[in-house]
């Protein structure tokens, strides 16, 4: 039996002018502190170029097997959409949450060049220094000691080294350019670089072409052995657009683990890192001891405004996503120009912002029901009250008055509930 709500016969009237909502009895000195005070920002500035073209990789990049001086022109560019971006959108009195230098392959960059711009940003945003977080994504074989010694001297403090894998069976499959021994090369440069004032994290891949079980074991105890602080574990996926998918599915040329066996990989790691203490804040990165964890990622998926600088690069700010043009070439002509190199945009609704805080809020393992309340005034234990019932009874959440938590069955399967849940909440508008 369904219930269904009794309306009341309707008893028109007419009533007094109603000027405002909520009523003034509502509002407090409290709200006022959040408007008063700026918001905190994080910022991504990204990097295009690589040194060579993973087999996996779908995303657009420049190859340089080689130092090329288009290079120097993009970072010249980068240094100027850092100022007119700060000037247009007002940013540089915010304070600066997390900054991010991705790609591509961020540590192909020569010293000057990373000194050019931590130099802008110093100038274009006050508050540069009381960042919580500066990360830099790396990869083996563009590491050396005195660029190290160059980031650890301009306050870089996580390092995010792509590794995949520590099987050079496995890595020549993948296409990368390094082999098991430059992998631990450039980690022991990094971390007697760093001095302790940096951690770092290692990027595995599970899924991997001709990945195996004893393969991928090995990976696993390589990476731990190294005692870094942070081990990411992405899923391979094999894209349309990639070698890995012509090889691996369309000319069936090499070997692709399937779902199962993936997964497989997977309930491996993790029982591995629990054995190991290292502790997840995402489904698929643990650190040791807890200690770590990606301050511009969290940011993001948590609601914090972010920008995004360089080529493709996108942000939001105040409810609205922002992507600039990913041609490299009209990008660095845009710029120059002195117009900004912006190519579309997306403004949320009210339920885009429900859906988004949502399904990535549970990339972090717990959601805030009191939180998700107080800024929606909806509670999502009510809106998506059958669906909570069956991930609870399939063992995916538990779910208290409080928050939502993912089980380790929840953590294993990703984004699942996170997608099930922001797909439920849709219904609401249909």
């Amino acid at each position: 039996m369904v219930a269904t709500a009794q309306r009341t016969k309707l008893e028109p009237k007419r009533l007094p002018l109603i000027p405002n909502y909520p009523s003034f009895r509502h509002w407090k000195k409290a709200a006022l502190e959040e408007k008063l005070s700026e918001k905190p920002l994080s910022i991504y500035l990204h990097i295009p170029f690589c040194t060579q073209r993973c087999s996996f990789c779908y995303y657009k990049t420049l190859d340089l097997k080689e130092y090329k001086p288009e290079v120097e022109g993009y970072i010249d560019a980068l240094c100027r959409e850092i100022e007119m971006v700060s000037d247009r959108f007002d940013l540089g009195n915010r304070p600066i949450h997390a900054v991010y230098f991705g790609g591509g392959t961020p540590s192909l960059l020569v010293e000057h060049q990373f000194e050019k711009i931590v130099e802008a940003l110093h100038k274009n945003f006050k508050h540069f220094e009381s960042k919580k977080q500066f990360s830099l994504e790396a990869e083996p074989l563009t590491v050396s000691r005195s660029k190290m010694e160059t980031l650890a001297q301009l306050g870089v403090t996580r390092l995010s080294m792509g590794v995949q894998s520590f099987d050079n069976d496995i890595i020549k499959l993948s296409g990368r350019g390094h082999d098991e021994k430059q992998a631990y090369r450039a980690i022991d440069i990094a971390q007697e670089a760093g001095q302790g004032k940096w951690s770092i994290n290692i990027d595995l891949l599970s899924g991997l072409a001709g990945e195996t079980e004893e393969t991928w074991a090995k990976s696993l105890e390589c990476a731990l052995d190294t005692g870094v602080e942070s081990i990411t574990v992405y899923k391979m996926e094999a894209f349309a657009n990639t070698e890995v998918f012509k090889l691996g599915v369309r000319q069936e040329t090499v070997n692709l683990p399937s779902e199962e066996q993936e997964l497989q990989f997977m309930r491996y790691a993790m029982e591995r890192f629990e054995k190991a203490n290292y502790l997840p804040w995402s489904f698929f990165t643990y650190t040791k001891d807890g200690c770590d964890e990606s301050k511009y990622t969290t940011s993001i998926w948590r609601g914090i405004d972010f920008y995004g600088f360089g080529v493709s690069a996108f942000g939001c700010l105040d409810g609205a996503l922002l992507q600039n043009t990913s041609d490299l070439e009209k990008y660095a002509a845009i710029v120059e120009g002195d117009e900004l190199p912006l190519a579309r945009g997306y403004r949320f609704t009210s339920l885009d912002r429900m859906v988004r805080e949502v399904l990535l809020g549970m990339k972090l393992l717990r959601l805030d029901l009191k939180g998700f309340k107080n800024r929606y005034g909806l509670k999502l234990e009510k809106l998506c009250a059958s669906t909570l019932r069956e991930l609870e009874a399939e063992d995916f959440v538990t779910v208290s008055n409080d928050a939502i938590e993912l089980t380790s069955k929840g953590i294993l399967y990703g984004d699942y509930v996170g997608h099930t849940l922001s797909e439920s909440l849709k219904e609401i508008s249909r």
